[in-house]
């Protein structure tokens, strides 16, 4: 008996939820399928499965022994579709979500790049700031900047993330430079409404306030704007260097308290752990792997660091 077989067809009973339903999906007998599972059981010496005329439910074993074997199956799969992708050329439509700013400023190159290497892939990029299901909405991958939670889904880490807190020279003129966090509470703050919640608290807390509003402050949902009011001198903005490099190379905003600068995040690709990743999308996470450097070419010129 073939172990890989056997423990396929116990996975595929446990998510189909019958014998019967899950030789329709192997394409299988549903006797074979039995007959798959019972040697699996006689080999381990342990029952899997409890089984009754109208349903079949996983013992305490059996549970164990499903949750390794699904992984262990996945790792297979996993394996086979990545050298069986190195005989392919990947093709098709690759749909992905990414933040506005981020695409619009660094990946036009990138798409234009992937697609010199890969032309039978149509790249259909999406921007929203919004998290997006990707289950749901039928991407491929989406484009996410933060500091990940655990969840189902794979998140491939591409680049470094890095906030920074800046001003325009003509507003620090007027106001005044802040050389403590303390004597941010009396400034105008430009607050990018997308933060989260948890985040943003800690930000009041960092600038004095105690969770409150800021007299004068400006909210939106999107990064470029923020930065420039700040340019224009309307306030402290707290924004990533991929959005406010150019500016603070060209003098147009200066780092505040670059000794207490925010915790680095993270750019990461995001897809669904499937069974088999279509080769359009490793050929894009491989591409995107170290594309932006280390450190990512946005922050080479910036200084106070």
């Amino acid at each position: 008996m073939d172990r890989i077989d056997a423990m396929r067809a116990f996975v595929c009973v446990v998510n189909e939820g019958s014998f019967s339903n899950a030789a329709t999906a192997m394409q299988l007998s549903p006797q074979l399928v039995s007959k798959y599972v019972s040697k699996l059981e006689e080999r381990l010496d342990i029952r899997l499965l409890n089984r009754t005329t109208r349903k079949v439910s996983l013992t305490e074993a059996g549970t164990d022994y499903f949750q390794h074997a699904q992984q262990i199956l996945l790792s297979i799969d996993d394996m086979e579709s990545k050298l069986g992708g190195l005989q392919q050329n990947p093709k098709g439509t690759l749909r992905i979500s990414a933040p506005v700013s981020f695409a619009l400023k660094h990946m036009a190159q990138l798409v234009t790049d992937f697609q010199t290497k890969y032309p039978s892939v149509m790249v259909d990029l999406q921007l929203t700031d919004r998290k997006v299901d990707i289950v749901e909405e039928g991407f491929d991958i989406a484009l996410r900047i933060g500091q990940l939670k655990s969840s189902s889904l794979i998140a491939k880490y591409v680049a470094p993330i890095r906030v920074i807190l800046c001003a325009s020279p003509d507003y620090l003129e007027k106001h005044g430079t802040p050389n403590r966090p303390e004597d941010l509470r009396n400034h105008r703050y430009l607050h990018y409404s997308y933060m989260e919640r948890n985040a943003k608290e800690a930000i009041y807390q960092w600038l004095g306030t105690e969770g409150g509003q800021l007299s004068g402050e400006l909210s939106s949902n999107n990064g470029d704007l923020l930065v420039n009011a700040a340019i224009a001198g309307a306030g402290l903005a707290l924004q990533p260097t991929f959005i406010a490099s150019e500016a603070l190379s060209r003098g147009e905003l200066v780092i505040i308290l670059p000794n207490y600068e925010p915790e680095t995040l993270g750019l990461y690709a995001v897809y669904a752990h499937r069974k088999l990743l279509p080769h359009k999308i490793r050929c894009f996470i491989d591409f995107i792997e170290g594309y932006y450097g280390s450190p990512p070419y946005w922050d080479e010129p910036i200084p106070n660091k």
